[in-house]
């Protein structure tokens, strides 16, 4: 990859180079002499650097009007910068034992440092994302505290929109109490925009992240999988517990890979105590014959409580009549199956005769072969004054005695099959541990969504049968209920036909061309999923808006870059800005005259990626009213921004 050596190390030679070799091998630095007299505060070595107008300005900082020079800093930007250190941890360049943050060959004291337990990742965990090396930006919650105050500062919020039965209109106002929200942005950065006005109100929490299948959009980083995938979890866990109503409840979908992982994380952000139960949703009964070893049938969802003495789970809604046809024997349950009187063109005595025979009912109602008494009932295959057969032969009939039902109706007495429950068929008022219902079949998600626009448009939607269980299982009407993975719009959807307020949060552009489309829909009465069940008549609103984005925007320029032209365009606008966005923030420490445009594309496309500050992904609020980040906002949007944030204009 293209290296840029850090711009402080030009500034640090430059001064230092009125000590002869001291603090050089060849014309190299001496990193590590350097951090020794760093770290014993030399006083000759701390005066030249007080000269060094770069290092006063991004290494000295004034309290209660002292200079403080932060040493520590300087020092790990010696040590752990290769190329720049803009909002990685140290930890992406090094891994190993480490000692009051400092690594074992740079420390006496050894202890073990696992290397993303604190980590904040910023990216979306996209495909497209983790292939341009996005996916690689850390922060460190103890390194880089002020910088992670920064990024999880309240956004500026843009293009608001407000979609109801007349169509779409400006919105220049936001009533949590009756509006549903949602946001175009990182999930990660929109969950803390909106966690001062939603924390403590949220009921229900359902999200599908991304998880490690071969079929699935998210693709790992090679190195350290499961540690990404876990520290990008933890984030989004950990602001969960915050929005969660102390009654509130939370269904994390995931597979084989993650559900084992993710129980355990999960348990540490919302205590063990506050588990309920890993469920397995069957969804395909066939079996997914690609898999390895097994034909997968199922996912899981993982189910936590913010605390279980405040959360309640609901019943499902299932009839006393749908529970009580079931009945149970020695075998198990059953309900009245099909009568065993024949029917069909095959039916008549005349061409089975040898499924005529009588069977006789005795005074106390039990089944017999033989007659044991005047009294006995013989019961023949007649239907309507017709001879016709049973469908079993006696010697069937007579091994099968236990599978029968004998119904005494006012014409006589009739012979059913005793029907035994496949899986699914037992009704419960209370969610079973392991969730089955046909409507659960992943294909029914993916028809669903065809119907509504005539062609697939989005690969493995949840059906809105699940979806409406979870919802009816942990969440009242007018509860709110939040997905931040919101994908094709199934929860919001759902949400809106059963009553619920919901927020959403999509990043990737087809929130515009699927999930908010399938919502407008749902307003205007369609009549697809849970429509029927529900009886939908339409109607419902929700506001739509956006993070503005400052980096996240030339970031996707670079992504969608295709040559070495564009992405020299990119870069351009990305140090003069244009009418409508102004320069992105890149790492002070890194020179950008040095870049070196011969690396090729590749190699540069994932170096300008890794250049951009990921704190200046989205415009903080706080900027709102510098000119030149007003002039950039609509009347409107500032209007909305105010009213959503402080509650006024």
């Amino acid at each position: 990859m293209a290296k840029i050596e850090p711009k402080i190390f030009d500034e640090l030679k430059t001064a230092l180079v009125s000590f002869g070799d001291k603090y050089f091998v060849g014309e190299e630095l001496n990193r590590s002499k350097l951090a020794d007299d760093l770290r014993n505060y030399d006083e000759a070595l701390l005066s030249k650097l007080f000269e060094v107008d770069f290092i006063m300005q991004h290494f000295v900082k004034e309290v209660a009007g002292q200079k403080l020079f932060q040493i520590e800093q300087l020092e790990e930007a010696v040590l752990y910068n290769d190329y720049w250190d803009t909002s990685y941890t140290k930890y992406e360049n090094r891994v190993g034992l480490a000692s009051k943050g400092k690594f074992l060959q740079d420390s006496q004291d050894v202890v073990l440092d696992f290397p993303f337990k604190d980590c904040v990742l910023t990216a979306s965990m996209t495909k497209e994302d983790n292939e341009e090396g996005y996916d690689d930006a850390f922060l460190n919650e103890v390194i880089e505290k002020d910088e992670i105050d920064r990024l999880f500062d309240k956004k500026i919020f843009v293009n608001s929109k407000r979609f109801d039965e007349n169509g779409e209109s400006t919105v220049t106002e936001f009533n949590e109490d009756t509006d549903n929200l949602i946001i175009k942005g990182n999930n990660l950065l929109a969950l803390h925009a909106i966690k001062d006005k939603y924390a403590g109100k949220v009921k229900l929490i359902y999200i599908d992240p991304p998880y490690n299948t071969k079929n699935d959009s998210f693709v790992y980083n090679d190195k350290f999988s499961h540690s990404s995938w876990l520290a990008f979890m933890k984030n989004r866990l950990e602001i969960s517990h915050d929005l969660l109503s102390d009654d509130g409840i939370i269904f994390i979908q995931s597979d084989d890979n993650e559900q084992a992982y993710l129980k355990i994380l999960a348990s540490d952000i919302f205590g063990s105590s506050n588990f309920v139960s890993t469920v397995p949703v069957i969804s395909n009964l066939k079996g997914n014959q690609d898999q390895y070893g097994f034909a997968g049938t199922h996912e899981y969802l993982t189910v936590f409580v913010k605390n279980t003495s405040f959360a309640k789970f609901n019943n499902l809604l299932i009839t006393d009549e749908s529970v009580d046809e079931w009945e149970e024997d020695e075998v198990g349950y059953f309900k009245k199956g099909a009568n065993l009187k024949a029917t069909g063109v095959n039916a008549p005595r005349t061409k089975r005769p040898n499924l005529y025979y009588p069977i006789y009912i005795s005074s106390a109602g039990k089944i017999q072969f033989e007659r044991q008494s005047e009294s006995d009932f013989e019961l023949l295959p007649i239907t309507d004054g017709q001879e016709v057969s049973w469908r079993w032969k006696r010697e069937t009939m007579k091994r099968l005695i236990d599978d029968v039902i004998l119904v005494k109706g006012t014409d006589g007495y009739s012979i059913y099959k005793k029907q035994r429950p496949e899986l699914g068929d037992l009704p419960s008022k209370k969610a079973k541990s392991v969730f089955y219902r046909p409507e659960y079949s992943s294909g029914n998600g993916t028809n669903q969504l065809k119907t509504l626009f005539g062609e697939k448009k989005f690969s493995f939607p949840k059906p809105e049968h699940l979806i409406s269980d979870i919802i009816q299982i942990g969440s009242n009407e007018n509860d709110i209920v939040l997905d931040f993975f919101m994908g094709s719009a199934t929860t919001q959807a759902v949400a809106m036909k059963m009553n619920r307020r919901f927020i959403g949060i999509e990043q990737m552009d087809y929130i515009n061309e699927v999930s908010v489309p399938r919502l407008q829909k749902v307003i205007a009465g369609e009549q697809g999923g849970i429509s029927k069940d529900v009886n939908w008549q339409g109607g419902g609103s929700f506001v739509y808006t956006e993070l503005m984005p400052k980096n996240m925007g030339y970031l996707q320029d670079i992504i969608h870059a295709k040559t070495l032209d564009d992405l020299k365009v990119v870069y351009n606008r990305m140090l003069e800005g244009t009418d409508t966005m102004e320069p992105a923030d890149i790492s002070f420490r890194a020179d950008l005259s040095k870049i070196d445009w011969l690396q090729g594309f590749d190699e540069n496309k994932r170096l300008l990626v890794k250049l951009l500050d990921k704190n200046g992904l989205y415009y903080n609020y706080s900027e709102i009213d510098d000119k030149n980040v007003r002039d950039l906002i609509s009347d409107e949007d500032y209007t909305f921004n105010k009213n959503f944030y402080e509650g006024g204009d």
